[in-house]
């Protein structure tokens, strides 16, 4: 079978063509992809050539973040949201209930794992997760992101009532600020410099919205640091009281983070660093199934796979929130 794909040959090079799809494995379902978000991660690959110490060795298919149909097998034409992760469940980190840190694990778009930026994927058929009647593709694709959000707040012990902030609006900022009014806490302040993410973070439930040169002096019981950037980590530091909590979510550029070591060691803060997500999609469909958070308020521009260079341009600059591909159309 012959298909198109998106590969990513190097910095800001990709390309798309036909390929040949091999036919399925034994314990794998084919899905035909019908929705691809572009993640912070896809453009440390698209725009560094790498994420941390892993460098792009050979052209790859991007994109972790999607959903599909699939097609022939048990799951025949069910919608299913697909786990970008298949961690080998026989390590001692698996077994102790930590499979996202699994060091075996297998994850679409990354090293030399195809990933869904292409219109047919062969997949794990244990990693599909069955999306409810009403729930598109785009929808599915969201609950990735969203999983690590989940994640995230799992990490930082957040408590009905807690007081919280968040360092960075992108979308998995934008995601936590709803998942957090979900738990139960106050989102006393979001921190953007982008205006338009500001007026997002608001929309997604932040009782207030700043640029970073207007940060307020504020004592916050956590603090999510979501930018990957060592000014968006001093500022979570600084707003989190003595004693405190601070999630590192975001990803830098450069494989090394620094901070204020004396504002953290002189408050004896917690910092916790947020590695994708453990297993929480099950929760993240329920969460939107029971309308208590809605991930597509944050999809903005969709193109077609022939347009996978122009939507990773968009991604790259930052215009807008969420960029979704949709291979199918």
């Amino acid at each position: 079978m012959r298909h198109q794909a998106a590969r990513l040959h190097g910095t800001g090079d990709v390309r798309v063509a036909e390929e040949e799809l091999r036919e399925p494995q034994p314990g794998e379902s084919r899905v035909r992809i019908e929705a691809i978000g572009l993640c912070g991660s896809d453009l440390h690959w698209y725009e560094d050539g790498g994420i941390g110490a892993d460098r792009l060795a050979e052209p790859v298919v991007p994109g972790h973040e999607f959903a599909g149909v699939v097609e022939g097998g048990p799951l025949d034409g069910r919608r299913v949201a697909v786990d970008p992760a298949v961690p080998c469940e026989r390590c001692e980190l698996c077994r102790a209930g930590h499979q996202n840190l699994c060091p075996n694990v297998i994850f679409a778009g990354h090293g030399k794992t195809d990933g869904g930026m292409q219109q047919h994927l062969n997949w794990p058929t244990e990693a599909l997760h069955l999306l409810p009647d009403g729930m598109d593709g785009v929808m599915g694709a969201m609950l990735e992101p969203l999983g690590v959000a989940l994640h995230a707040t799992d990490l930082g012990h957040v408590h009905v009532g807690s007081d919280v902030a968040v360092v960075g609006c992108g979308p998995i900022g934008l995601l936590l600020i709803q998942v957090l009014r979900a738990a139960g806490a106050t989102v006393s302040v979001a921190v953007e410099p982008l205006a338009h993410r500001r007026a997002a973070a608001v929309l997604s439930g932040a009782a207030l919205a700043v640029a970073p040169d207007e940060v307020p002096d504020l004592a916050v019981d956590v603090a999510f640091e979501a930018a990957g950037t060592d000014a968006a980590v001093d500022l979570a530091l600084r707003l989190a009281r003595p004693g405190a909590r601070v999630v590192l979510v975001g990803i830098p550029s450069e494989d090394r983070t620094s901070f204020s070591a004396s504002v953290a060691r002189r408050k004896g803060l917690t910092l916790v660093l947020s590695r994708r997500m453990n297993v929480v999609y099950p929760r993240a469909i329920r969460l939107v199934e029971q309308g208590l958070v809605d991930p597509l308020s944050l999809v903005g521009e969709r193109y077609p796979l022939a347009q996978t260079g122009d939507a990773f341009a968009s991604a790259a600059a930052r215009r807008g929130l969420k960029v979704v591909v949709e291979p199918q159309a």
